[in-house]
């Protein structure tokens, strides 16, 4: 198990798991070892990311199929929220190697242990409807700003490089969507690895989860815009980017949970 840094851990009641307060060693530690991690067993990762690089691909070529142009972008952007849930198995990679167990292809699939099954499911479903949440309020900062009808794409780009009211949407719609993406980042940054690694529900996933963010909001807010801005490079080149940089985000993310969570 990974040596845990950082100050004394934060109390805790109604035996939620107990947080510690995280510092910038330790979330540079957890890149260092998820990359450790990707490079001694690349190739579940690649898979993951592959797959998950494929799944926005199929997402945008049916927007693009019901001329839905406009929600290009807050669905590529949004897509990165459910990556934690995406990372699920790779998480589980991670837990294995600590562990000392075995990492065969066959040993992975199907590997959630069954109290986590249930309450990863309910994750997910948090997870999807703030996806869903964050589609709707992109829609209706457009139609506050351009109205209900469809413009095209390149009017609507020619608009907000050269107009006050194109910026202002700009500006609007980024401001909601970090709100958002904060919001999301601070339920679900430890939550996943936590229902995976411990026999909790869900909700006392979250909680912990927000305690941990609580207990360390400036190396957590960096760990966060981290995470953002390097799955927003990975979209760009269709995707393509999130075979790697899902991976080795997802094998971070499990050693970053163990050192911002004590032993109880």
């Amino acid at each position: 198990m990974d040596t845990v840094a950082g100050p004394s851990s934060v109390s805790s009641t109604f035996d939620e798991p107990r947080v510690r307060a995280i510092t910038v060693d330790d979330v540079s530690v957890a890149l260092s070892d998820g990359l450790r991690d990707f490079r001694a067993a690349p190739a579940f990762g690649t898979t993951v990311g592959l797959v998950y690089a494929i799944g926005g691909n199929l997402l945008l070529w049916i927007v693009a199929s019901w001329d839905l142009s406009l929600l290009v972008y807050p669905l590529a952007a949004g897509f990165v929220l459910i990556a934690p849930f995406a990372a699920v198995g790779v998480y589980e990679l991670s837990r294995r190697m600590e562990a000392g167990e075995t990492t065969r292809l066959s040993d992975l699939i199907g590997a959630v242990p069954p109290h986590a099954r249930r309450e990863l499911a309910y994750m997910a479903l948090v997870t999807f409807f703030a996806l869903l949440v964050w589609v709707y309020a992109a829609g209706f900062v457009y139609a506050l700003f351009f109205g209900l009808r469809s413009l095209p794409t390149d009017d609507i780009v020619t608009m907000i490089v050269s107009t006050p009211r194109g910026v202002a949407f700009l500006v609007v719609g980024n401001l909601l969507g970090a709100v958002l993406a904060t919001v999301v980042f601070s339920i679900s940054v430890i939550s996943y690895p936590l229902l995976l690694d411990r026999d909790i529900d869900f909700v006392t996933a979250m909680i912990a989860s927000i305690r941990a963010v609580l207990a360390a909001p400036m190396p957590m807010l960096g760990w966060g815009v981290f995470i953002a801005t390097m799955l927003a490079i990975a979209i760009l080149p269709m995707f393509l980017g999130l075979v790697v940089i899902l991976p080795w985000l997802g094998h971070a993310s499990w050693h970053l949970y163990r050192r911002a969570t004590a032993v109880d």
